[in-house]
């Protein structure tokens, strides 16, 4: 059995994040949650004031012979924008900022990339996304697992969530499962 690593990325609503990295080859498991406040075991409603520090994140699980953290991390920077400070779109407040929590090592890599991206100028402005050290990670309510999947049609979904995975899909098609 392969060996897998795990990363949380926090890049606005966690239903995008989520959506567009469970389809990816090489990713075990794409779960929602909360990480980088001063509460434990913040719920939805807790996050969504604003005031728990939280950021809404992804753990993802994923197996590096079959997916580099590179070119998770790729991906990451590419599909939602990580030059807008606490926001994404209309999705406004800390818990929606652009945040990778790692190791050492992980955040390394992630400068590098976060580095080669500006480089790239892919991006008009500058990035803004935090690289920050390991944190508790507080595992989402069950009804947000899986929400693009389990309700493609609300209206969030399909006017938000929906044209990022698409984006994903066309930018990505060679890493989809």
């Amino acid at each position: 059995m392969s060996q897998t690593s795990s990363i949380l990325l926090g890049g606005g609503c966690f239903w995008c994040v989520e959506a567009i990295f469970t389809g990816l080859r090489g990713v075990v498991s794409a779960k929602p949650g909360y990480a980088g406040g001063h509460m434990e075991r913040p719920s939805y409603e807790d996050v969504c004031t604003g005031e728990t520090g939280h950021a809404e994140v992804v753990k993802l699980v994923f197996n590096p012979t079959d997916i580099s953290l590179e070119d998770i991390l790729r991906v990451f920077f590419t599909t939602h924008d990580p030059t807008q400070l606490n926001h994404q779109g209309d999705d406004v407040g800390t818990q929606y900022r652009s945040v990778i929590f790692a190791d050492e090592e992980q955040q390394k890599i992630a400068r590098a990339v976060r580095d080669d991206i500006t480089n790239q100028k892919i991006w008009e402005n500058p990035l803004v996304t935090a690289i920050e050290g390991p944190t508790p990670f507080w595992e989402a309510e069950e009804k947000h697992h899986d929400y693009f999947a389990r309700n493609p049609e609300t209206s969030y979904c399909a006017a938000v969530v929906a044209p990022k995975v698409a984006k994903a899909r066309k930018l990505y098609r060679d890493r989809l499962k």
